[in-house]
């Protein structure tokens, strides 16, 4: 009988504390207000500037290409003008079905969740030129 007497009160502190362990919050559970603009802040902080000069739809031009790095999830481009533009993939050789209409100094998201490693390039509806940056 105080063998298991013992045993109990051994294995009562073990249960309470698994019990408050499992009400406790996580620590990593609570989302950081900051967390958004901290991936912003890694992915903008990354961008490139572009140059497209006229008479070019694609940025970059002829045989080159970007890359997609870890710094973002998404390919983002900010226009120094209003522009129609769309993400075209080195892979296939075939562009978004339709242009994603830029706002001049502002970021936009051209092409979402793309994976890191993405080789693509811009193109732009418009031949003329076209200054600004870009981040993916």
């Amino acid at each position: 009988m105080r063998l298991r007497q013992h045993a109990a009160v051994g294995v009562v502190p073990v249960l309470l504390a698994a019990f408050t362990a499992a009400l406790a919050p996580a620590a990593h559970a609570v989302p950081s207000r900051d967390a958004a603009p901290a991936v912003a802040a890694s992915c903008y902080g990354s961008a490139h500037s572009y140059s497209k000069p006229s008479g070019n739809n694609d940025y970059p031009t002829g045989s080159s290409y970007l890359t997609t790095t870890s710094n973002c999830t998404d390919i983002n481009i900010k226009t120094n003008t209003n522009r129609y533009v769309e993400v075209c993939w080195l892979s296939t050789g075939t562009c978004q079905s339709s242009y994603t209409l830029t706002t001049a100094g502002e970021w936009t998201t051209v092409a979402t969740n793309v994976l890191n490693g993405t080789d693509f390039f811009f193109w732009f509806r418009s031949d003329a030129s076209s200054t600004g940056s870009w981040a993916a």
